[in-house]
């Protein structure tokens, strides 16, 4: 039996404006594919996320959903 291994992606996307999209998936080229084209209607459609600018892999999908979490809760700070 032939085992693959699974993991699991924490990935950061955005735009020409900059506007920042953070996600989680298994299949990172595959949904970076689906941003690029616009294949679900929804805010990456939207504001045509279509970049990757970063990602983190990891071998617990606990562990994924933890940083995503971690991620989206930072603060960004404009300067004027």
């Amino acid at each position: 039996m032939n085992f693959v291994e699974k993991w699991y992606y924490v990935y950061m996307m955005t735009n020409r404006s900059k506007t920042l999209y953070i996600g989680i998936t298994s299949k990172l080229r595959v949904r970076v594919f689906q941003h690029k084209t616009g294949a679900f209607k929804g805010f990456t459609s939207e504001y045509k996320i279509d970049r990757l600018v970063y990602w983190e892999q990891f071998k617990n999908v606990n562990s994924a959903i933890a940083r995503e979490k971690q991620l989206k809760g930072w603060r960004i700070k404009r300067s004027s």
